[in-house]
């Protein structure tokens, strides 16, 4: 499992990259928003919603300050998934971040 920054993420997004990212955090903290793209699957549910991410693509996990995504990209990388976490988490983010539709979280 590799470490990203949230500056390094944002680069890569200005640029087109296509990132597959996985926001981890709880709903209450999701509703403030989170990174343009990304799904929400909290780290709770993570193993009870696999079958909604294909291990052919690597991932980038992400959640309030890298912990709960330290933990979510290795148990992920465990199972056979490639996996990035971001290391400094959403409180480094300076990004444009998208509101969560109602019903949206899962």
């Amino acid at each position: 499992m590799k470490n990203i920054t949230a500056a390094e993420v944002q680069k890569l997004l200005e640029t087109g990259q296509p990132l597959h990212i996985v926001d981890v955090r709880e709903d209450f903290e999701v509703a403030q928003g989170m990174i343009s793209g990304a799904i929400h699957i909290s780290l709770g549910e993570l193993p009870y919603r696999l079958s909604e991410l294909d291990e052919r693509i690597p991932y980038i996990f992400v959640c309030k300050a890298g912990v709960r995504s330290y933990n979510a990209a290795t148990y992920m990388e465990s199972i056979g998934f490639e996996t990035m976490n971001l290391s400094d988490g959403m409180l480094a983010w300076q990004g444009t971040v998208q509101l969560p539709e109602v019903g949206e979280y899962k």
